[in-house]
């Protein structure tokens, strides 16, 4: 559908009332319509996804099977392992701090241990690489070429395998977002490309794919239709106030006649999000633009971790909402990064405190700054419950992975990874806190993902075959 004539301030909260008033007055007639799933609304260079309606499952018709989704949740540096791992295994555990926010998700929270990433362990001679290791190795099994040029070598992301599947079926393949940027990383080691800890996806063992880190852009990359990224552009868009909703008005107005209530109200609720998300981006690149030089902080990223955090897994939301794509990536911080929270008191660089020796002031602000992020990633699994999908949620339907390639990171320890998942019963049987023996390789777990996911491999990465103990 496109629109012609189209008003330039039409707001998605006028939409949202047009739809409700709609709803309320019984002003359309419903005649209960059927539409295709991969259905958009079309403006003046904009398309817009939809979620899924009622109207695209035709009456007397039995609903698709949903869709698989699977989401990847990376933090950085480590944990404090004690006050991540439970004491008891099996079911009834207490959560340890670290875990406690997930408190409200317990039936669908599966806590792994003991599980390692063998392969990123040092080779001889290779006595550095600490955090490059094990970071390149995280999503691929694969132990990296130690270099600092550009024959960089790894291997294949378990995140492009499923991706390969997944976008068969959607607009994006995957989508790959982070919240740190170069600046904030720092130096990597020497002799080891910075690649290895700029992100966890790799198209193939030599292409590397960048993790975007601006909620403008990734916003573009899901929604927006402008032609051009140059950044005067963008600007010019930006000063003409236009949204990407603006454009929409007669098209949406075509889309809802006809359709039933419930399917109006879930538009409208959709078309807020969006423009929700719309009003937080611009406002944090006015403040961007007033308060931080643009050479060094790029428009469009928020001041503080939490907003950047919460406006990312927004994102996130619709673009599953959306079904634009099943397969997201996010990197909740890089290796080695160095980022500070002054936003709870810490201005101290993340990194360098968790090499903590024992020392108990800097073990607390570590185990804050991991709080944090534990709280961040409850906001997400919030935000899937409480979205519609379907017969259920975002969150019946996706497996998610929450995790890092470092344990004791005073140590950079490889053994005995943090990793939760969480997601639909359909995958695995959550409230359960269960310990591999015998230390198998992460590999394993992620190959059994891919079969529950319906991605069967015969072998991914250093992988010695598939955990029973998974539906255990």
């Amino acid at each position: 559908m496109s629109g012609a004539n189209v008003s330039p301030t039409r707001s998605a909260s006028a939409i949202a009332r047009s739809l409700n008033e709609g709803r309320n007055h019984q002003v359309m007639p419903v005649f209960r319509k059927a539409i295709p799933r991969r259905t958009f609304i079309k403006g003046a260079g904009v398309t817009l996804a939809l979620p899924l309606l009622d109207a695209m499952i035709p009456a007397l018709a039995a609903a698709e099977k949903p869709a698989r989704r699977f989401s990847i949740v990376y933090v950085p540096n480590g944990r404090i392992m004690d006050k991540w791992t439970p004491a008891k295994e099996g079911t009834g555990f207490e959560l340890p701090l670290l875990l406690e926010p997930f408190a409200p998700f317990r039936d669908r929270l599966l806590v792994v241990t003991g599980l390692t990433l063998s392969i990123a362990k040092a080779r001889p001679g290779e006595e550095v690489g600490v955090h490059e290791r094990p970071c390149g190795a995280y999503l691929t099994g694969v132990h990296p070429k130690w270099t600092d040029g550009a024959d960089i070598q790894n291997g294949t992301s378990l995140d492009q395998i499923v991706a390969k599947e997944f976008g068969k079926y959607t607009q994006l393949a995957s989508l790959e977002v982070g919240l740190d940027s170069a600046g904030i990383l720092g130096a990597c080691e020497k002799g080891w490309s910075c690649a290895y800890v700029n992100t966890l996806c790799w198209r193939t063992p030599t292409t590397p794919i960048p993790m975007e880190t601006n909620p403008r852009r990734v916003f573009e990359r899901l929604f927006g239709d402008v032609g051009s990224t140059d950044s005067a552009e963008r600007r010019a868009v930006q000063r003409r106030n236009n949204t990407i909703l603006d454009s929409l008005r007669e098209a949406t107005d075509d889309l809802i006649r006809g359709l039933g209530p419930a399917d109006r109200s879930k538009i409208s609720e959709y078309l807020d999000s969006v423009r929700d998300i719309e009003r937080r981006i611009q406002i944090a690149e006015r403040e961007s633009a007033r308060d931080l030089p643009s050479l060094t902080r790029p428009s469009g990223v928020p001041a503080t971790f939490e907003e950047h955090a919460k406006l990312m897994f927004d994102l996130q939301i619709l673009a599953f909402q959306a079904d634009l794509t099943r397969m997201i990536t996010f990197m909740m911080g890089r290796e080695k990064t160095d980022r500070p929270y002054p936003e709870i008191g810490i201005p101290d660089a993340h990194h360098p405190l968790t090499h903590h020796a024992g020392d108990p002031q800097k073990i607390a602000k570590v185990v804050r700054i991991e709080a944090l992020q534990s709280n961040m990633f409850a906001y997400y699994l919030d935000r899937l419950r409480s979205t519609p999908d379907g017969d259920g949620s975002l969150l019946d339907h996706i497996v998610v992975s929450y995790g890092c390639g470092i344990s004791e990171g005073n140590g950079h320890s490889v053994v005995n990874l943090p990793l939760v998942l969480v997601g639909g019963s359909s995958y695995f049987k959550g409230g359960r806190h269960i310990r591999y023996p015998k230390e198998p390789p992460l590999s394993n777990l992620q190959l059994t993902l891919m079969d529950k996911l319906g991605i069967p491999v015969e072998n991914f990465g250093d992988s010695t075959g598939k955990i029973d103990l998974l539906t255990v």
